[in-house]
């Protein structure tokens, strides 16, 4: 294994992941420094999939926003980052058009960036749960266990999410041992109840209807799913730490998914 940190982000990857890891933390960087090396080394400069439906696919388009975004004064601070295979996630603070919360997936083939997903939501300074919507542990534990960790995050946004199966929620959890970094919910069980039934009484109905990828490493499991809030499409985007098998840890990026007619790529936003 090994250990190394950048700008705050603690890694623990295998070292043959490192590469990976590295080039997708260049890339995303280089959106606040403005400098094109990274994008023009490390995406694919014919094939590159851009599911971030407010760009047009392919590497030109990340050189062409690179000036716009660097006069914004955009940054770009990487807490976290995920390797699973030919994917990296990563989960960051944005200051893009004001303060943000994003997650970054990039896929690659033979060390080349060749498709991109991502959501971004507005951060919320106070939380329920007294916690920022970003911190919280980084360091990847328990790698002999991802497998496990995948699947049994999986069955959670099946049975829960996705299903509603409210009698099988504690048995996701250590009873109250729980820290919530969504934005509107308090820590616990019980505060994932009260959030629900806050839900119920202001008649806002958000459903998770399928689950479109499930990337982990160790302890930390990140899932993408499609959805609904009040019949408008969003993208979900959640992160999960598991510990001693329970879900322990929850952060979470939500966003809608724009309408056809302003999007600038036709590619799917999953």
């Amino acid at each position: 294994m090994t250990i190394f940190q950048i700008k705050g982000a603690i890694l623990m990857t295998l070292n043959n992941q490192n590469e990976l890891v590295l080039k997708a933390i260049a890339v995303l960087e280089s959106l606040e420094s403005g400098q094109p090396e990274a994008i023009t080394n490390y995406i694919h400069p014919d094939h590159y999939t851009q599911h971030n439906q407010a760009l047009p696919d392919g590497r030109a388009a990340m050189l062409a926003a690179l000036d716009h975004l660097k006069e914004w004064g955009t940054k770009v601070s990487i807490k976290r980052t995920l390797v699973d295979g030919d994917y990296v996630a990563l989960h960051s603070v944005y200051d893009f058009h004001g303060p943000k919360i994003g997650f970054d997936i990039f896929r690659f083939e033979k060390g080349l960036i060749v498709e991109h997903w991502d959501n971004l939501q507005d951060l919320v300074e106070k939380t329920p749960s007294h916690h920022t919507m970003i911190d919280g542990p980084v360091t990847i534990k328990d790698i002999e266990k991802t497998d496990a960790n995948k699947a049994y995050v999986t069955c959670f946004v099946e049975d829960i999410m996705i299903g509603k199966n409210r009698g099988l929620l504690t048995t996701y959890f250590d009873g109250d041992h729980y820290i919530q970094h969504d934005p509107h919910i308090a820590d616990g069980l019980s505060g994932l109840g009260a959030a629900v039934r806050a839900l119920e009484e202001q008649h806002i109905d958000m459903q998770y209807t399928h689950i479109h990828q499930v990337i982990g490493q160790g302890d930390f499991v990140l899932t993408v799913s499609e959805g609904l809030i009040n019949r408008e499409p969003t993208a979900f985007y959640d992160l999960f730490r598991v510990e001693n098998g329970k879900i322990a840890e929850h952060w979470d990026v939500i966003e809608a998914i724009l309408p056809p007619e302003k999007r600038k790529n036709s590619n799917s936003r999953f």
